[in-house]
């Protein structure tokens, strides 16, 4: 007795946003968001989580995707009427 082959279903290809961006990909993300602004927040402290991966003197800043939507969603604000 031989098997049949059974059928297959071929699985759509994944696009996966980037999960590293880089300051200009964040601004992109941002509306209204600068580079100039993105560097200030970074230095005070108030900005989104980043990585510094060649090191304190290094020029390469990134930021991980869901550090800065989690970021922006941190922010928000309701008025008096909404709950």
């Amino acid at each position: 007795m031989t098997a049949t082959p059974a059928k297959v279903t071929r699985l759509r290809p994944v696009t996966a946003e980037p999960v590293y961006l880089s300051p200009d990909e964040v601004c992109a993300l941002i509306p209204g968001m600068t580079v100039t602004n993105l560097k200030e927040l970074r230095s005070s402290g108030k900005g989104p989580a980043f990585y510094k991966p060649t090191g304190d003197r290094g020029h390469l800043t990134i930021y991980k995707r869901d550090d800065v939507v989690a970021w922006v969603e941190a922010s928000r604000t309701t008025t008096r009427e909404q709950p």
